[in-house]
């Protein structure tokens, strides 16, 4: 049975993010609608400049989060920009909060492909209360 769920990405730490974004394409690819929502600090995984810089566990020793990244690495795991282009081309849709873009300091100009900004007017309405699951990272 397909599902109408909406995803919301408010960190900008990497391994929640890629929990986020592997959560949405893994629901995406089992038939559901999907709506990735970037809000708070989840806006710097949208933005195409900084979105490979995400650190992984940044509030650990560096030590520690290094390790989880070489692991990934060796896991050859899709990075989160890659999963991004893949949400994006498989048909999820992608909004990021347009109060939290200005007060990060970016432009729509700045976004990976595929996302657009939310209509504050309408977002929870028509997406969150609409869904038949509210995913939250």
């Amino acid at each position: 049975m397909a599902k109408n769920v909406s995803v919301m990405c408010f960190h900008d730490e990497l391994c929640q993010v890629y929990n986020s974004l592997m959560t949405a394409l893994s629901l995406l690819r089992e038939g559901s609608k999907v709506t990735l929502f970037f809000g708070s600090r989840g806006v710097n995984a949208i933005h195409k400049d900084k979105v490979n810089q995400l650190k992984c566990l940044p509030d650990r020793p560096k030590e520690i989060g290094d390790a989880v990244m070489k692991k990934m690495e060796k896991m050859e795991l899709p990075t989160a920009e890659e999963l991004l282009f893949m949400l994006y081309k498989e048909g999820a849709q992608m909004l990021a909060c347009p109060l939290n873009v200005p007060l990060f300091g970016m432009k729509k100009e700045d976004f990976v492909d595929g996302v657009e900004l939310a209509n504050p007017a309408t977002c929870y309405k028509d997406v969150v209360v609409q869904a038949d699951m509210n995913l939250t990272f």
